[in-house]
């Protein structure tokens, strides 16, 4: 693996916090240009790996190669070409929309255009106001454009929609896909099923400071989801179901029985959250 191929790189990254192992021998490859979920539960090494990987914080083992560069040696031109947006908001309350972007602006050796990027995260009408009148959504679209006004190359996305309803989550989302499309590698991490499942082309789950499963989504349906589900109602009301690899065929063998239509039918597969909550519960039972 190259560093050309990838944005990052990490092989065996431990981090301890006295007697607590936060991060235990963490491998990761991500490639340029993707969005990569990090999917795990709380305290399972998400944040730590977010904050070694930006450089905010050193490491007690392993190598880390983040756009060719390891975070502990980075200086002020590596950090302007990687962007991060904490959980918590880091703007100051009374000062506009516009003049925050333009004050983070002066932050980076070469920034974008504060105007195109507050367009660009759907703030131009709001431009003018403080931001203590923006909503939470409002407010996290802030974030997202003082993570990517000093044009990174890599944005790292740690728990981003947290405490968002259903449809500020999707407009979050759509604007996660954007800056992927423009060419914005994306490292997200979250405890959301389904924002993995929307955004991400690759991910990895994570429990005790470890990859314990990792690829795409659907991949990791295919290979950590066992068989399926037949569901159906007998003649005398009564529910029925079972458990096959072979659907299809159970399908045939109902229809049969039924002389076609098979009342209350319902074949469903596991998801990706029963997989995510399989794996969870397998490593916490170690």
């Amino acid at each position: 693996m190259t560093t050309t191929e990838h944005a990052v790189r990490v092989r065996g990254l431990r981090k301890r916090y006295g007697e607590v192992t936060a991060v235990d021998g963490l491998d990761l490859d991500i490639r340029r240009g993707e969005i990569f979920g990090i999917l795990g539960p709380n305290g399972a090494g998400k944040s730590t790996t977010v904050e070694i990987l930006q450089g905010h914080r050193s490491r007690d083992g392993g190598e880390v190669s983040v756009l060719g560069q390891d975070p502990d040696t980075g200086g002020r031109e590596w950090r302007s070409r990687v962007g991060i947006v904490w959980q918590d908001e880091s703007a100051p309350a009374e000062l506009t929309v516009a003049e925050t972007v333009r004050h983070f602006a002066h932050y980076y050796p070469r920034p974008r255009d504060p105007g195109e990027v507050i367009g660009l995260v759907g703030l131009a009408e709001k431009a003018g106001s403080r931001i203590k009148t923006l909503s939470g959504g409002q407010r996290r679209r802030l974030d997202v454009a003082l993570g990517v006004i000093g044009g990174p190359e890599l944005l790292l996305l740690d728990e981003p929609t947290t405490g968002f309803d259903p449809a500020a989550r999707r407009e979050f989302w759509e604007l996660v896909r954007g800056l992927a499309h423009g060419g914005t590698t994306i490292l997200l991490t979250t405890h959301y099923l389904e924002e993995a499942e929307a955004l991400a082309d690759r991910l990895a789950v994570i429990s005790a400071g470890r990859v314990v499963a990792h690829g795409e989504p659907a991949g990791l349906r295919e290979r950590y989801g066992s068989g399926s589900t037949v569901e159906w109602t007998e003649a005398d009301g009564s529910p029925r179901s079972a458990q096959t690899d072979t659907p299809t065929q159970a399908v045939a063998e109902l229809m049969r029985r039924f002389d076609g239509e098979i009342p209350g039918l319902r074949i469903s597969r596991p998801t990706l959250e029963d997989i995510y909550l399989q794996l969870i519960g397998e490593e916490e039972g170690r």
